[in-house]
């Protein structure tokens, strides 16, 4: 039986987008191969970070781990050590690792925090200090890389705070969310000073976007441990914060944040064995549901279609 192993770093049609490239190519693709391992993201620079922790003696941990954290820098609207992550591993014995660095709320947090008047205010949890967890991604990849990877965690750390300070060319994609949420930025000094031009302005594509602040924060973590960031000046900087602005979140959030180790899900589909992270994840279930009700059709009977 053939294997497959999926890792959720993306919502499940994505994931099922990738594993139909798998089973059915179109018949004008073109096969990527590799040797040692293939990698592949959503920005060039975090490709390269992953591609050069392979050369400097790294595994695909330290690839995975490399790239998320240059994701951080380039394509913080979907990354960011400020959020969570799920990691799925398959160890060169076959044994899966599945590590869940999921946000989690904060103690204060209760049933009715985002209810105003009898209403549910769908602000106040997408926006503001309200609408934020205690981040787990930074606890998920340093677990990552104490137990499974070749390179410590501050390479890669560094090498994504080179990216932070010297900048990134803002691509179009990258443009246009900083346009569509250019006024929610406004909002606060610290995503104003970042993202919006000195006249309010958002950086626009083709523009050299720098941020020193993520910088010196990956550079300190590199420095002093992840303890840093979660039982130390980071995290009572967050929480002096947060009560200044309204928010729950405390330093006392940060440093009871504990990952915690899952069992992966598991099925198949037309020969394949499927492995892919269990809840609070819902992508693998979904996928998992969705190809045990696909594989009741004849898929080559509908013919393909191909969209460019």
């Amino acid at each position: 039986m053939k294997n497959i192993t999926f890792k959720w770093f993306a919502g499940w049609l994505w994931m099922l987008a990738m594993f139909a490239a798998v089973l059915i190519p179109p018949a004008h693709a073109e096969l990527a191969h590799g040797e040692r391992g293939i990698v592949a993201t959503v920005h060039p620079l975090a490709t390269d970070a992953a591609i050069n922790a392979f050369k400097r003696g790294g595994n695909a941990i330290d690839a995975a781990v490399a790239a998320a954290l240059t994701l951080g820098v380039v394509d913080s609207h979907n990354s960011g050590i400020g959020g969570g992550c799920f990691m799925l591993i398959r160890l060169a014995d076959g044994k899966f690792v599945a590590i869940d660095g999921r946000e989690m709320a904060p103690a204060a947090a209760t049933r009715d925090m985002y209810v105003r008047n009898g209403t549910a205010d769908t602000k106040l949890s997408q926006t503001g200090p309200l609408a934020t967890g205690t981040p787990g991604a930074l606890a998920a990849y340093a677990t990552a890389c104490e137990r499974h990877s070749r390179l410590p965690l501050n390479d890669h750390l560094l090498a994504a705070a080179e990216i932070a300070e010297h900048g990134f060319k803002v691509d179009e994609k990258y443009a246009g969310r900083l346009k569509n949420f250019a006024a929610v930025f406004a909002e606060f000094e610290g995503s104003r000073n970042v993202f919006l031009k000195p006249g309010g302005q958002p950086w626009a594509e083709g523009d050299t976007l720098r941020q020193p602040d993520l910088a010196r924060t990956y550079r300190a973590i590199a420095e002093h441990g992840t303890g840093w960031f979660y039982g130390g000046p980071f995290a009572q900087m967050v929480g002096d914060w947060m009560k200044n602005n309204g928010g729950i979140l405390t330093a006392d959030d940060f440093r009871n944040y504990r990952i915690k180790f899952r069992e992966p899900i598991m099925t198949t589909y037309r020969g394949f064995k499927i492995v892919s992270f269990p809840p609070p994840s819902s992508g693998g279930v979904h996928v998992a549901q969705m190809l045990n009700i696909l594989q009741l059709f004849d898929l080559k009977s509908l013919g393909t279609t191909h969209r460019t």
